[in-house]
């Protein structure tokens, strides 16, 4: 008879052990997806702010009609964007839009003493900070989840509940890797 409890013991245990890393995991990739809506929120800050700056620019400079077209493509990709991979290559072309409109600007001296310009720099540099600090938490956030999916014995747990990795939201090209630079000093 004693045989018979520390069985069904052995198997309480077994499924509570089961139970707690599936509810762990359930916890991590909710955290990845409140991770990911923090970064979408700061982006679309930034999205926001981009035709205020491209106007702004345009003001001075209206013959850089290819810049703006650039910058205003590159801010349809990443409002389109699905995605940690397809948001961080989308990431990459507005950056590099967004120099290119910089440095249009540079030739401006007006433009670089104009008020709303300056306070656009301001706000876009704001973002841009708050952007990757997102990006960093999202990307310790993902880390935690796939090692737990990694580790055995939750590998078992985490195949079994039909688990995936999530995917960091990374920059791919180095000259990316920087805020767009927004001082003219």
């Amino acid at each position: 008879m004693w045989i018979v409890f520390v069985v069904l013991a052995i198997i309480i245990v077994i499924v509570l052990w089961f139970i707690g890393i599936y509810n762990r995991l359930v916890n991590l990739r909710n955290n990845v997806e409140a991770s990911w809506q923090q970064i979408d929120v700061q982006l679309q800050k930034r999205y926001d702010l981009v035709p205020n700056l491209v106007e702004t620019v345009k003001g001075y400079a209206a013959h850089e009609k290819e810049v703006f077209q650039r910058v205003t493509e590159a801010r349809a990709n990443c409002i389109n964007a699905q995605g940690a991979s397809a948001q961080g290559e989308a990431e990459n072309m507005l950056t590099g839009a967004l120099k290119s409109l910089f440095a249009v600007a540079e030739a401006y001296p007006d433009l670089k003493a104009n008020q709303n310009f300056l306070m656009l720099q301001q706000e876009l540099a704001n973002i841009e900070n708050k952007v990757a600090y997102s990006r960093q938490h999202y990307n310790d956030v993902v880390r935690a989840y796939n090692t737990l999916q990694q580790q055995f014995p939750a590998n078992m747990v985490a195949g079994m509940a039909g688990s995936r990795p999530a995917d960091y939201f990374e920059i791919e090209e180095p000259e990316a890797r920087e805020a767009p630079k927004v001082s003219f000093e």
